[in-house]
């Protein structure tokens, strides 16, 4: 997978927060781990490798081991915490000097079999021999990286030693290049009268990536700001040039760089560290001796004047504005990013630059009305040796390219005249506090991608996880100088000749002339081929072929047995009271290191339907436009120095029993350091009752940033966009789902952006929060230690007595309206004072499920294919077969058929929750041919043609997903939301254990066949011929 820099990078610790899972680290439980790794001593040697440092990081709650390998000098970070989820990476300094994507390929085609596991892809068949939490590998511009975690001490030895035989003695077959890098191959490789063509993954990946305007900007500020080296080429590869790497380059750039005297090895968790030092070094490193690699990356040489460069791009068929489609930003080059403070520094004064409305910039630019929001890649950039930092706009007019770079420096100099005020400065440190508090359960995997850049340039990791001594050195450094950022900002900004000023705007042409490129590169590779090239690309073709169609033997592979599945799931102690006499509140007590996890679900039913389409805006906006006597500046401002940020986002809930029965409403969420919850809770109140809507000016800006990174995100999320609209006519909640989430929410903001009167929209607003922010349908849940449940429980108190509620009740839109209490256990432990959840569930008996087909026209040279299919609640047992049986498709059928055949990016089958069956596809340069395979791939399972082995594979594969950490924070989730008991839980995990071959086969056959149950299919993507003269679609 490929790693372009940073997309939108805001704050010091932003790496650090790692994603929206989290993990259950108790906090109660002594630290053994760290005080384990304290016994360790400066020289202590330890299978092949000497101990360089042991240094006790509390802020981080970790002790880290630095050591290195006495042969090869491979160096080593054991990061010691008191985590389960325990995390291995190796990284390798990888330099490319042109643009094929040699480290992109390598890094597909190590993971294709190597000396101890010589079968074909291991990488995707440990997915389902493991219960790994998370694999994957990264070519990013100057390494490549392979992480993986796990919960289980066997599972980690087993993916260990995988990781370990791909990484250094894998077997790069000439075969394997061709399928993962690039070939020519016919176009029916069965058949040589069909024309040839460019086919490989990643020649695709790549291919797909640069549909997207957001990375053709970022790739090409890297290259042209730091000319000098690596970075003036693309690592992932330029579609255009992959057709230029030879296997033999590919083999030579193995042997320079993938050596551990180039490697640098990493550990977290509470797993024991000799164990993984002994099998590192008896299974790979004792076989090699030190080298001295040349992959270090010079200094770029700083410019003597500034210097500009337009490019071009695609159109954007969702722009607002289609004669506002350019993007121009200023970049500056910074110093090294391994002197760790001027680099923390430097990270906290892009901050204070442009996070928030109360910046210079956000002020300066996206409040001028010119662009629709700041431009890709904005702010501190540490990815690359030298960092930098960019400013600017997107969907500008192309005649005001000189008026946003007049403001740029208009700014630069009022920052530097003016400073900052303290208040902004404490809200951003305060933010750094509560990410060092926050459990996130890939918390391994966010410390190794933070550490990753500063490393790989001979930093010291270890001085860069001490943020409380940075964050020390940076207070006593503003209080010796209260001018310091100010004369960062001078020598950094304004006195700074290394400047790049970068424009892109659209051609409408851009594809046709990629194309035309690509049809030119091709040509003149046919020509030059000779009758016997010819015969031998087609015999190739049929090899590639037969191969992928070959029953495949993993046996050679370690596995886990579902006997090592955890048989029952842990058990979560929850309370349920009432607050104010009427509202259900859940408190779940966890250790949450002194932070403070409020929730709040407010039913959507008394709403008129018309108002619908404008929920999410109205959830997006609400918490950004002022409350009380707070404009939206100051609001901003309480939130970043209260809370670590409050969000307001629509839910369609399934009901575990029904498929036609959902709950529709909004959810509240925030955090807060324990201190501030009583200021957290009076902003919640304000909220509720006082929001503001009639900054117009200020809710343009947020429509055109909302209606931007819409449209930004359809090249990532294609597959999504199209399974959600073909899920649209299966259930009664799937419209709501397409009105909230889908193609119809991306079109709604498009068209809202465009108005010009922008009035009306907000005139909604008022009605909206008249049925949505009271108490009439609501519930709480609050995630804290159990020192802080007697203080939070006054908190919501409060907070729910100073909420309105309706004189008369308000009758649901919807006349059917099931109530539900959420499940509780036998032992009836939620139920405190006979309170308990009550949802209040929306039913439409006369709903009938009908087919329906949708092409979406998008202006991408690839597809996004969805076919989803109505099947069975969770409750019902044949939901854990078809979960099951969605697995066994992806791996062993539609991984082949769509990746392998059809060179997609990506593709497989998925069973939500809510009963829908999904077939997909991701990146895809097939459409119609995909559907076929989704209709191979039924009857592939009807016919049963799968093993014993192959059901426990899919079943460890599933589990791995069930049993994924959960964070403190959010215990007892599945209780609030879905209803869900632990009970419950134990009873699905039952059905799991359960599922056979005979169970498979029936699921297949009474939901999966044609005429079964009700299918509905949507693409996006380029115009198709076929489909265009097919009246069954639909055509948008």
């Amino acid at each position: 997978m490929w790693r372009s820099g940073g997309r939108r990078s805001l704050g010091v610790l932003r790496r650090l927060s790692g994603g929206s899972a989290h993990h259950d680290v108790q906090r109660w439980r002594s630290d053994q781990a760290c005080e384990r790794a304290l016994q360790y001593k400066v020289g202590d040697k330890i299978h092949g490798f000497t101990v360089n440092q042991v240094t006790s990081v509390p802020e981080l709650f970790l002790t880290a081991v630095k050591l290195s390998h006495d042969n090869t000098g491979a160096r080593y970070l054991h990061l010691a915490r008191e985590d389960a989820n325990n995390l291995f990476s190796v990284q390798f300094r990888t330099t490319p000097m042109d643009s094929t994507g040699v480290p992109h390929v390598l890094e597909h085609t190590v993971l294709c079999g190597s000396e101890k596991y010589p079968c074909r892809d291991p990488f995707f068949k440990m997915l389902n021999r493991s219960l790994s939490t998370f694999m994957n590998a990264f070519t990013a511009s100057d390494y490549t990286l392979y992480p993986f975690s796990t919960q289980n001490p066997k599972d980690f030895q087993n993916l260990l030693s995988v990781y370990l035989d791909a990484t250094f003695f894998p077997c790069l077959r000439e075969l394997d290049f061709w399928y993962e890098g690039w070939r020519l191959e016919h176009e029916n490789p069965s058949d040589p009268q069909t024309p040839l063509i460019f086919k490989g993954v990643v020649f695709n990946e790549m291919k797909g990536a640069f549909t997207d305007n957001e990375r053709i900007f970022s790739q090409h500020l890297q290259n042209k700001l730091l000319p000098d080296h690596t970075y003036s080429v693309i690592s992932g590869g330029d579609p255009l040039c992959i057709p230029e790497l030879t296997w033999e380059q590919l083999k030579q750039f193995h042997a320079t760089h993938y050596h551990p005297s180039n490697a640098r090895f990493f550990t977290y968790g509470n797993f024991q560290l000799e164990q993984h030092l002994k099998q590192i070094h008896e299974e790979a490193l004792s076989r090699f001796q030190k080298i001295e690699p040349s992959t270090s990356v010079p200094a770029q040489k700083p410019w003597d004047k500034p210097r500009e460069f337009q490019i071009t791009c695609g159109p954007d068929s969702f722009a607002t504005d289609a004669t506002k489609q350019t993007t121009v930003s200023v970049s500056f080059l910074l110093p090294d990013i391994t002197d760790t403070f001027e680099a923390f520094t430097l990270n906290l004064l892009s901050s204070l630059l442009i996070s928030g409305p109360n910046s210079p910039f956000y002020k300066a630019l996206i409040e001028s009305g010119l662009g629709t929001d700041f431009s890709p890649d904005v702010g501190y950039n540490g990815y690359t040796r030298e960092a930098y930092f960019s400013v600017g706009l997107q969907g500008i007019a192309e005649k005001d390219i000189q008026t946003v770079r007049d403001i740029v420096d208009r700014t630069i100099e009022e920052v530097i005249e003016n400073g900052f005020e303290d208040n902004r400065i404490e809200a951003l440190l305060h933010k750094i506090e509560i990410q060092m508090k926050h459990q996130s359960t890939s918390f391994g995997l966010a410390l190794t991608s933070y550490i990753a850049s500063c490393w790989n340039h001979d930093g010291d990791p270890v001085e860069l996880l001490q943020m409380g001594s940075q964050l020390a050195k940076f207070r006593q450094c503003l209080k010796e100088n209260p001018k310091f950022l100010q004369e960062k900002v001078k020598q950094y900004f304004k006195d700074n000749q290394h400047k790049l000023t970068l424009s892109m705007k659209p051609d409408d042409k851009y594809y046709e002339k990629q194309t035309q490129i690509e049809t030119e590169k091709l040509q003149q590779k046919v020509n030059s081929l000779t009758v016997k090239d010819k015969q031998q690309i087609y015999e190739k073709g049929l090899e590639l072929r037969s191969q992928q169609s070959k029953p495949q033997d993993a046996s050679c592979l370690p596995a886990l047995k579902v006997s090592d599945i955890e048989p029952t799931v842990p058990v979560t102690e929850l309370e349920v009271a009432c607050a104010a006499g009427e509202i259900p509140v859940q408190y779940c007590a966890q250790p949450t290191n002194g932070m403070v996890y409020f929730r709040a679900f407010s039913s959507l039913n008394t709403l008129p339907e018309e108002l619908k389409p404008y929920v999410p805006l109205f959830c997006n906006v609400l918490t950004k436009m002022g409350c009380g006597i707070l404009d939206y500046r100051e609001q901003a401002q309480q939130i970043e120095l209260k809370t670590g940020g409050m969000t307001v986002s629509p839910y369609v809930l399934p009901d575990e029993a029904h498929l036609d029965t959902y709950e529709q409403g909004v959810l509240f969420s925030s955090l807060c350091l324990d201190r501030n919850l009583p200021d957290m809770m009076h902003l919640w109140s304000e909220i509720f009752n006082n929001p503001c809507f009639e900054e117009e000016e200020h809710f343009k800006v947020l429509v055109k940033m909302t209606a931007q990174e819409l449209s930004n995100g359809i090249p990532d999320s294609g597959h999504l966009y199209a399974s959600l609209r073909a899920s649209r006519t299966l259930t009664p909640a799937g419209d709501l789902q397409e009105t909230f989430g889908g193609m119809d929410q991306v079109r709604l903001m498009k068209r809202i952006a465009e108005m010009t009167d922008i009035k009306p929209i907000l005139r909604k607003f008022p009605r909206i929060k008249k049925h949505l922010l009271n108490c009439d349908n609501m519930r709480c849940s609050v995630n804290a230690t159990p020192q802080q449940m007697s203080q939070v429980e006054k908190e919501v108190e409060n907070f729910i007595r100073s909420l309105g509620r309706s004189r008369k009740e308000r009758k649901p839109v919807r006349p059917h309206v099931v109530e539900k209490p959420a499940h509780n256990s036998s032992a009836g432990s939620p139920q405190v004072n006979g309170s308990q959840i009550i949802r209040k569930l929306v039913t439409d008996p006369t709903f009938k499920p009908c087919q329906m087909k949708t092409h979406f026209l998008l202006p991408f040279p690839v597809n996004y294919v969805g076919e989803c299919i109505r099947t069975v609640p969770y409750s019902d047992p044949d939901h854990a077969s078809l979960k099951i049986l969605a697995r066994l498709m992806t791996a062993k059928f539609l991984h082949t058929e769509i990746r392998e055949k059809g060179g997609a990016y990506g593709g497989g089958a998925k069973l939500s929750h809510n009963g829908i069956f999904t077939l997909y596809s991701y990146r895809d340069p097939n459409s119609i041919e995909t559907l076929r395979s989704f209709g191979k791939a039924v009857d592939w399972a009807k016919s049963g043609k799968f093993t014993q082995q192959d059901i426990d594979e899919a079943k460890l594969s599933v589990f791995s997903a069930v049993d994924a950490p959960v964070a403190p924070s959010d215990k007892g989730m599945d209780h609030f939301l879905y209803g869900l008991s632990d009970e419950m839980k134990q009873a699905y995990r039952e059905q799991l254990f359960a599922v056979s071959h005979d169970k498979l086969t029936a699921a297949s056959n009474k939901y999966l066949g044609v005429g079964k149950s009700t299918h509905g299919l949507a693409i996006l993507g380029p115009e198709n011929a076929k489909i265009a003269k097919d009246p069954s679609w639909i055509i948008r």
